[in-house]
């Protein structure tokens, strides 16, 4: 990379990392290497995307900041018990907010796909939880926000989507039930450029450092930019370390990874190919794309998100990161016919159907057994 041309990154620090991680405070005025551009007529990367990823990882580290804070300040028995969603809500509308900011600030020209917008925080209607999320929001910040500039942050991830150009793709809390059960749950954004995506950060705030050390350290990062592997850290900073999906080449030995949630998973499927792929073990079950990262570093080799209905469409921001960090790490992502996700029809994956991914090794088996499944209840 050309070191002549050098772009600031501009970003929004927090000012607090919750108690149980640790975390620097950080410095907002990062010098990286300007980026080139990519090529449209090109069927492979000639950007390094070095400034995207910096700007990305922060972005998600400090939306994920924002997600424990949230937990810390709002969630307790009493909203468990009566299944209180609006710390979830508060969460997803500053989490939002804060990525927004920090990508508009460092790309303006960037459009932004996400799940949220602000209809709900306006008028006398939206004023309490407004009012919750402009304080949450100021509360981590060192630059305050106007409660304008919050709204029109949350508003800039209204953009369409579509097969050219760059746009970004933010899931601000993927796995809302997981984040009320203190469990697993994830910030999730990925850049796709002229309808594939190019690179993707998972925040997984409460995913074990160590599977095999449960009670262990808990706050993963991955990230993985076309071309380049995946990697994971830490979430507050330290060394990036490589991650690679299983090489389990044998399906009995295999471990499946699915939904809590039976709305999104069909749990009498997968056991049904999880008995045709001769698999006994366990399930490892969590909420949100950190299944994906489970399957990319190889706590688990098999993660099926199969149709729940025939009208259901699976939204991109759901499956953005995680796809390419899976890729990224050697394993692979498809439908349930074996197609590549296909980024570019928009907000949603309506080229495909369901989503099928497993370390290499197994992957023809899998899809195998999924369509012999799904086949013989005429779900196909």
């Amino acid at each position: 990379m050309p070191k002549s041309c050098e772009a600031s990154v501009r970003l929004a620090i927090f000012k607090e990392w919750p108690k149980t991680h640790s975390m620097p405070k950080l410095n907002c005025n990062i010098t990286l290497p300007f980026v080139r551009a990519y090529s449209s007529s090109s069927s492979s990367p000639v950007a390094y995307l070095d400034k995207e990823r910096a700007v990305a990882i922060e972005a998600v580290e400090q939306a994920s900041r924002v997600c424990q804070a949230v937990f810390k300040r709002l969630v307790n028995e009493e909203t468990l018990t009566k299944k209180d969603k609006s710390p979830v809500t508060v969460a997803d509308f500053s989490a939002q907010a804060v990525v927004n900011s920090i990508l508009e600030q460092n790309f303006p020209n960037d459009p932004v796909v996400g799940e949220e917008d602000s209809k709900d925080l306006k008028g006398d209607e939206g004023k309490v939880l407004r009012e919750k999320v402009v304080d949450l929001v100021n509360a981590n910040v060192e630059q305050p926000m106007s409660t304008d500039g919050i709204l029109r942050a949350i508003d800039r991830g209204q953009y369409a989507g579509g097969a050219t150009g760059r746009h970004w793709t933010l899931d601000p809390i993927d796995g809302t039930k997981g984040f009320l059960r203190g469990e697993q749950f994830a910030v999730c954004l990925a850049l796709i450029v002229d309808g594939k995506v190019r690179l993707g950060v998972l925040g997984c705030p409460n995913l074990p450092w160590d599977m095999s050390k449960l009670d262990g350290e808990r706050g993963v990062l991955m990230v993985a930019v076309e071309g380049q592997g995946a990697f994971q850290r830490k979430l507050g900073g330290g060394d990036e370390l490589p991650i690679s999906a299983s090489s389990v080449s044998d399906t009995k030995d295999a471990t499946f990874c699915e939904s809590v949630e039976s709305g999104h998973a069909n749990h009498g499927d997968n056991a049904n190919i999880a008995r045709l792929l001769g698999i006994t073990r366990s399930s490892v079950r969590m909420d949100s794309q950190c299944k994906y990262a489970a399957v990319a570093r190889g706590d688990a080799e098999i993660y099926l998100r199969l149709p729940v209905s025939d009208t259901y469409v699976e939204k991109i921001w759901d499956h953005g990161a995680g796809n390419i960090i899976i890729h990224e790490s050697g394993g692979r992502v498809s439908d349930i016919h074996g197609k590549p996700l296909d980024f570019s029809c928009g907000r949603t994956l309506s080229a495909n159907k369901g989503v099928v991914a497993a370390n290499a090794s197994i992957f023809d088996a899998v899809i195998a057994a999924v369509r012999d499944t799904l086949e013989n209840k005429n779900k196909l």
